[in-house]
């Protein structure tokens, strides 16, 4: 399995899966002399995504898995040669074909770790020409905030493969919302490269293809117990559905026959995974009528099917008509599991419309997201940066007209401040040479955006965020499982004040740096204006 995930990464993310201007600024490296220069990058992100108050780091083990088998082949370097101007000294392909990444040195964010805006994901230091290809990272802030909308009793289905933007958002997509918070995907290849839980019900599709009951084939089905012959599984229904329609006072002339036809099909191919949409032709006219007829024969041949799926209309309304049905049944029947059948829901499902469900009265056990969990329709780009911060040992910083894009410079370590209750308040960023700061003990600081003014600060505890993770060739952490992953993902979440989890207006999260890195960064802003006279220098 681990052979399949790595060939994964490697078919997903190639080397040359690239900005051009990453290998005219490499050549323009090389041709000055100056490619191994040594050199220090950082990842990080601007502002929160969605409005919220915070995001979670993830894709750590992607980019690992990248940096140890990043070469160019033969013929990366010669399409390269290809499209790079004629004037290309011809050494440089040359180059390019030894070049690795045993000369990089990765420091992270822990996987799985509630991250906020404008704290460094990740630091690439390594060869100049190097460093500019940027290692990528995911954050599942979209899956997060659905798993706090829906609450921890229902369970989520993510769906949205044939709606994501190709075979690899689709795949992406499908292992970074379970690392959010989902429970299930309906992606068959991502159950199988990261053992996440698979699950699906039938198509509409499915269910108008069949238009008679002659299409039934096989009819019959041996009882789960194997104490009867073969059952005729259509003569059963018919009288298990003429009992349901009188005791709903349903009207059995608007019962379509291809639906019954396609429930019994699909029942006798998966008599213990029996889970249909019912909503084809008319939810309480033919569709739940159908269902129930199927599962109450299913259920006198000692089976037990699931449930059924709602995929139009209103949601929550239909939601409890079904389970009234249910208990009606369970009663009238004496079949005590046939009350808690599962409902899923699955209709264009949105945060927004997620948070309604927890405010109107449902029966939904299970919500399918598809179309706004994979895109994020919301805000479908998180706006990573990536820039260089040291060259040489020498802090670098952008400078800019807003502000809010200007970087802060030189090699830094990340420390999380929590408050008497474990709670997370404060994120400081130091010089890497600075002594880490302690509990209990006052700490000064300015915060990165907003009121920058010193402020005095004393946490309770105290934890490092920045972890060696890649030197010399070799990955120097365990690498996480999916599993494992969403473990640490919504163990982080748990630790957030409430304040910062809240989907609308929550707190504004304080990112500060410490009073040498303050200075170190006015120091530059004044040299960088000293220097603006250089032309008239002698």
């Amino acid at each position: 399995m681990a052979k399949a995930l790595e060939r994964s990464i490697r078919e997903r993310v190639p080397t040359l899966l690239t900005d051009l201007y990453q290998f005219t600024m490499a050549y323009a490296y090389w041709r000055s002399g100056r490619h191994n220069e040594p050199a220090v990058f950082e990842l990080f992100f601007r502002d929160n995504p969605f409005g919220g108050g915070f995001s979670l780091f993830s894709g750590m083990h992607d980019c690992l898995l990248f940096l140890r088998s990043f070469r160019f082949t033969d013929e990366d370097v010669e399409y390269l040669r290809s499209v790079l101007p004629p004037a290309t000294d011809p050494a440089f392909f040359l180059f390019l074909r030894e070049l690795d990444c045993s000369g990089v040195t990765l420091h992270s964010v822990p996987e799985g770790t509630v991250v906020f805006a404008r704290v460094p994901l990740m630091e690439v230091s390594g060869p100049l020409a190097v460093g500019h290809t940027s290692p990528s990272a995911n954050l599942k802030s979209n899956a997060a905030r659905f798993r706090l909308a829906a609450g921890s009793r229902r369970k989520l289905l993510e769906m949205g493969l044939r709606r994501a933007q190709g075979p690899d958002g689709g795949l992406t997509a499908s292992r970074y919302t379970y690392v959010g918070g989902f429970d299930m995907t309906s992606n068959v290849q991502a159950g199988f490269l990261f053992g996440i839980p698979v699950a699906g019900t039938m198509a509409h599709s499915y269910v108008t293809s069949f238009s008679s009951l002659e299409e039934v084939w096989p009819q019959t089905l041996v009882a789960a117990n194997g104490d009867h012959d073969n059952i005729d599984l259509i003569s059963l229904t018919k009288g298990w559905l003429g009992r349901v329609c009188e005791l709903l006072g349903a009207e059995s002339g608007q019962i379509h026959e291809g639906e019954l036809a396609a429930f019994l099909s699909y029942a006798i191919a998966y008599p213990h995974n029996f889970l249909p949409v019912i909503d084809s032709y008319s939810v309480t006219c033919s569709g739940l009528l159908n269902f129930c007829a199927v599962a109450l024969s299913l259920f006198e041949l000692d089976y037990s099917p699931l449930g059924v799926r709602l995929d139009s209309g209103d949601l929550c309304r239909q939601s409890v008509e079904v389970r009234h049905v249910f208990r009606l049944c369970s009663e009238q029947f004496s079949i005590p599991a046939f009350q808690s059948l599962l409902i899923v829901g699955t209709n264009n499902i949105s945060e927004y419309s997620m948070a309604e469900l927890n405010k109107k009265e449902n029966e939904i056990d299970v919500v399918g997201v598809g179309t706004h969990l994979v895109t994020c329709t919301r805000q479908p780009s998180l706006g990573c940066v990536y820039k260089l911060v040291e060259v040489r040992g020498s802090p670098r910083m952008k400078f800019s007209e807003d502000p809010e894009k200007s970087t802060v410079p030189g090699r830094k370590a990340v420390y999380r401040m929590l408050d008497t209750e474990g709670h997370p308040f404060l994120d400081l960023l130091c010089l890497c040479e600075e002594p880490a700061p302690k509990a209990c003990v006052a700490v000064r600081c300015h915060p990165v955006v907003g009121n920058k003014t010193c402020q005095s600060i004393t946490p309770s505890q105290v934890s490092c965020l920045r972890l060696e993770v890649y030197t010399k060739g070799q990955i120097t952490q365990p690498l996480c499982s999916t599993a494992e992953t969403r473990e640490k993902v919504q163990s982080s979440i748990q630790t957030l004040h409430p304040r910062h989890k809240r989907l609308q207006e929550p707190d504004s999260y304080i990112v500060a740096v410490s009073e040498k890195l303050h200075h170190l960064i006015a120091e530059i802003r004044k040299g960088s204006s000293n220097n603006s006279n250089f032309l008239l220098a002698n």
